[in-house]
């Protein structure tokens, strides 16, 4: 019988294990502080309980029971004492308190008896505190949590306000945002603490407003709230420029009516997202809860973060018992704190704790180490209407803005921002009209740029000329700023539209836009008076080493055509032609001459350089070759002078001392300077590079003062003479446009832009910006740009020829090649004339059966011996049988008496080609005059007697 029932007792033992898991009832302690008593706080908590023990989904066969104690605020004493008598009841886990200072007394107990300990409180520790269980986000994520959307505003001047006697630690002077004053978000952040309280908020407040500060951080008691936002009324710190962030969940809850129309900035963090549905849901059950569900929402329907966090608490214990209730059996326990005997399911339960996981009011829980992670703050902006959501803060995701615009919306239709300028041609000037008043009584670019841009980010502005005329500029003696730049730094303008330049110093101290013009520093200069007409002007379209080097090419070449033309064999010819080569007896030709003497040589190369002609011709090979090169020679250089000599007639050449800013600093006649105050004195005062800082040593030591309070100014004493302005290039375009007097020397010197300014952390820096983007996109300021330099009416009507053009001279780099080509040409002239001379020398040494070295030789002695003589004698060789075509070689030889017969020292030996091939070298007597009959046959002798003695 037993063992037929076993099978059936065992599932039902198991069941019985099961339920009994959890005891029926268990109870919970809670602390609240004396004034919360009713609290919206205290009723959330009995709320939660409430709904638990109705849903049977949760803990379907275990009630909840607690147990609530009241203490005074700071009490610690007593606050033990009450959670002690708790602990001897057996309660299985103390809710709150809130208070820092009892909280961290009602841990210690529950860390000695091994009691879980539920919090809702800030725990500026951030050490791991066992038995804890703490739904607050931590004050290490929430200081990183405003270091982010601070870094994300570009917050750099901060100031951090808390309540004296709120939420600080036993420790007076520390409180909960200490991390994040230690630890700005960006190194250019300063921060300024002030402690307030009720008494003193107009105090502080105002002292910020005198530090120029517009951007606080508040971290006050929620009680005292009206209290502060009373007193941003009376100090009217409630405009566009202020930015309140406040370090309460509970922005949602106040009255911010007196500020959703008057532009002020308010941020905050919100924990319970009530546009969540299931939120919603339960927000809205708990309203219809009566007696006590409307006390627990306020007047709008929203739930204060601590009374939510509250009820996330005792849900997140009920998650823990239930997780417990299916694998650990919970004995309760009278613990003493006496005794200090630790419970011994405590540590199970607080581990089923810290692993639950749960979506509640204040979004989604989990915990590490009883801390709570991965939680989501929400953004709230305030609007014209309402806060309103514009984005996120998660641990790991850090910000993500939904609306970045929010922060930037300022209500524009009731705000009229102070716009700074100086009047400046073309871009701001005052009219004539004495009858206009307001912005109608100026003009010019910057005021159609700042009308196109109001149009575009809607705000209207009351246009104000800087009192001391000046842009700004850093002075070190007296380390402050003038000018626009201090206006803007001491909040007297809202922006400034001015020819304002952007720049590092500047920059550090304002904030400036997208630059809407670029620019550079440019030379002023007055224009000089033509070039006056000079006797040897025709000299100047060749440079000085040209002409030089065209005299010694010419010497060159003529001396090459002689000596060559004295060489060559085919330069030598009879001094009257023959008719069919034939001589009569009366005309036999005692000499050969050579028309290239010296004389002749330099008149030849002289006639063709003119382009005028010679009655010489080169006959020789070598000769035509110098005298073609010279003629290529003569075409290139004539070619290049007549065209460079037309642009020196046809162009006007004007006469600049200075070319560039390097001149201008090596000389010392002419003065310069710039605008006093400006950026572009700044440029060289603060410049690095030797050239300019040569240049601001001059203008600072000149005496008279070489710097200009305007720009009228200096285009002034520049059209007086003897001044160079160093100005931005746009103003120099405008003036040079309109006075044909005045040029711009050399290029840009830097490379910059003209930017709308606004004073540090403004919301309206990014909004003009996009402005400017956009009209630079649209054609917009190029448009206006045109109207006001280029379509006024009043242009400079100027002859392109009146501009600075030079025809420069032609130098080596130009034509030097042509000069390349005449040396080559006279190398080749001079080794052909060597071939001729060798090829002929060989010849006659071949005929006259004598060695090649003597008969160049003689030669050779002959061409030296000669000393430019025109003609040379001839030895002549005649046959009655001689081809009339004879060709002849002359040579210096005189004959000796031979065999009796005198051989006329005078007659030139004469080469024969007979018809038939043969030649013969013969001296023919004197009796042989007739040059038809041919040589006697007896006197052959002779002659053949002379050529064996080598004669």
């Amino acid at each position: 019988m037993s063992h037929c029932c076993a099978p059936l007792l065992l599932p039902l033992l198991a069941v019985i294990v099961v339920v009994s898991a959890l005891p029926p009832v268990i109870r919970i302690g809670a602390i609240f502080t004396e004034d919360q008593k009713d609290s919206s706080t205290e009723l959330a908590f009995k709320y939660a309980v409430y709904r638990i023990n109705k849903d049977k989904s949760i803990l379907p066969n275990t009630t909840l029971v607690y147990d609530i104690q009241y203490v005074p605020k700071d009490d610690s004493f007593r606050t033990s004492k009450k959670a002690c008598k708790q602990m001897e009841q057996g309660i299985q886990a103390i809710f709150g308190p809130s208070d820092p200072v009892l909280g961290a007394h009602i841990q210690s107990i529950c860390e000695a008896l091994d009691v879980p300990h539920l919090e809702t409180r800030v725990d500026f520790e951030p050490s791991f505190k066992e038995f804890s269980i703490n739904l607050h986000p931590s004050q290490e994520h929430m200081n990183q949590a405003f270091q982010d959307v601070m870094a994300f505003l570009n917050w750099t001047k901060v100031a951090v306000v808390y309540e004296e006697d709120y939420d600080i630690t036993s420790s007076k002077g520390l409180f909960k945002l200490q991390d994040l004053v230690k630890s700005p978000p960006t190194q250019r952040t300063e921060m300024y603490i002030r402690q307030a309280n009720p008494a003193t908020y107009r105090q502080v407040l105002k002292e910020i407003r005198q530090k120029e500060i517009y951007k606080l951080i508040v971290d006050t008691n929620p009680k005292h709230m009206y209290k502060f936002f009373r007193a941003i009324l009376q100090l009217q710190m409630n405009d566009y420029r202020y930015h309140y962030m406040f370090t309460t969940f509970d922005i949602e809850t106040f009255d911010l009516e007196d500020f959703k129309y008057n532009s002020v900035n308010i941020t905050a963090f919100r924990l319970v997202d009530v546009e969540d549905k299931r939120v919603s849901e339960k927000l809205a059950q708990m309203e219809k809860f009566q007696p006590i569900g409307q006390s627990i929402l306020n007047r709008s329907g929203i739930i204060q973060a601590e009374s939510a966090l509250m009820f996330d608490s005792v849900y997140v214990f009920a998650k823990g018992l239930s997780a417990l209730d299916q694998g650990h059996v919970l004995k309760p326990a009278n613990l003493s704190c006496e005794l200090e005997h630790p419970w011994e399911d405590g540590l199970s339960l607080y581990n089923y704790l810290n692993t639950a996981s749960l979506h509640g009011l204040t979004g989604h829980i989990e915990f590490i180490e009883g801390r709570r992670s991965d939680f989501k703050l929400d953004i709230m902006k305030l609007k014209r209407e309402q806060l309103q959501l514009v984005g996120h803060w998660s641990m790991g995701h850090g910000v993500n803005i939904t609306d970045p615009a929010a922060f930037y919306e300022s209500s524009v239709n009731n705000i009229t921002l102070i716009v700074m300028t100086r009047e400046e041609k073309p871009y701001v000037m005052v009219r004539e009209d004495k009858n206009l008043t307001g912005n109608s009584r100026y003009e010019g670019f910057c005021i159609d740029l700042l009308k196109a841009i109001a149009n575009q980010v809607d705000f209207n502005y009351d246009i104000r000329l800087v009192p001391d005329h000046m842009y700004g500029v850093y002075d070190p003696e007296t380390k402050s700023w003038n000018g626009i730049v201090r206006e803007l730094m001491d909040k007297r303008a809202d922006l400034a539209v001015a020819s304002m330049t952007i720049n590092y110093a500047r920059e550090s101290v304002i904030d400036f836009t997208k630059p809407f013009m670029n620019l550079g520093i440019g030379i002023l200069f007055k224009v000089s008076e033509s070039m006056p007409k000079r006797l040897f002007s025709f000299m100047k379209p060749l440079a000085v080493e040209i002409w030089l080097s065209m005299l010694g090419a010419y010497v060159l070449v003529s001396l090459t055509i002689w000596v060559v033309a004295r060489f060559s064999p085919y330069e030598w010819r009879v001094p009257e032609p023959c008719c069919l080569g034939v001589l009569e007896p009366e005309a036999e030709p005692e000499v050969y001459e050579n028309d290239f003497t010296l004389s002749n040589s330099f008149w030849f190369t002289i006639g063709t350089l003119m382009q005028q002609g010679s009655d010489l011709n080169p006959q020789a090979t070598s000769t035509r070759i110098v005298g073609g090169i010279w003629w290529f020679f003569t075409l290139i250089i004539i070619s290049s002078y007549t065209a460079n000599l037309a642009a020196f007639l046809t162009v006007e050449r004007m006469i600049t001392p200075i070319e560039n800013a390097a001149e201008l600093a090596e000389q010392t006649e002419i003065s310069y300077g710039t605008l006093e105050g400006g950026s572009t004195m700044t440029f060289f005062r603060d410049s690095k590079i030797g050239i300019y800082q040569k240049m601001w040593r001059f203008m600072e030591s000149k005496r008279p003062s070489v710097f200009v309070n305007s720009y009228e100014e200096g285009i002034k004493r520049v059209l007086e003479g003897n001044y160079a302005f160093l100005m931005e290039s746009t103003m120099l375009d405008y003036a040079v446009q309109r006075d044909c007097n005045l040029t711009q020397i050399g290029g840009l010197l830097d490379s910059k832009g003209y930017g709308i300014a606004t004073p540090k952390g403004s919301p309206w820096r990014d909004k003009i910006s996009l402005a400017i983007l956009e009209l630079q996109e649209k054609g917009t300021i190029q448009i206006l740009y045109d109207k006001w330099w280029k379509n006024t009416g009043d242009v400079c009507n100027r002859d392109d020829k009146s501009k600075e053009s030079k025809a420069n001279a032609l130098g080596v780099e130009n034509i030097g090649g042509v000069f390349v080509v005449l040396l080559c040409g006279l190398a080749l002239a001079i080794i052909v004339a060597v071939l001729e001379f060798c090829w002929n020398s060989r010849k006659n040494a071949q005929t006259d059966r004598q060695s090649l070295c003597s008969e160049m030789a003689e030669e050779l002695r002959f061409a030296i011996r000669c000393h430019g003589s025109r003609q040379r004698p001839a030895l002549k060789r005649t046959c009655s049988r001689c081809s009339p075509g004879t060709t002849y070689v002359p040579a210096a030889l005189e004959m000796p008496h031979i065999n009796g017969v005198n051989l006329d020292p005078v007659l030139h030996r004469t080469w024969y080609f007979h018809q038939d091939g043969h030649h013969h070298s013969h001296s023919p007597p004197a009796e042989a005059a007739n040059p038809h009959t041919c040589c006697d046959p007896d006197e052959w002798d002779n002659v053949l007697v002379a050529e064996k003695h080598g004669l």
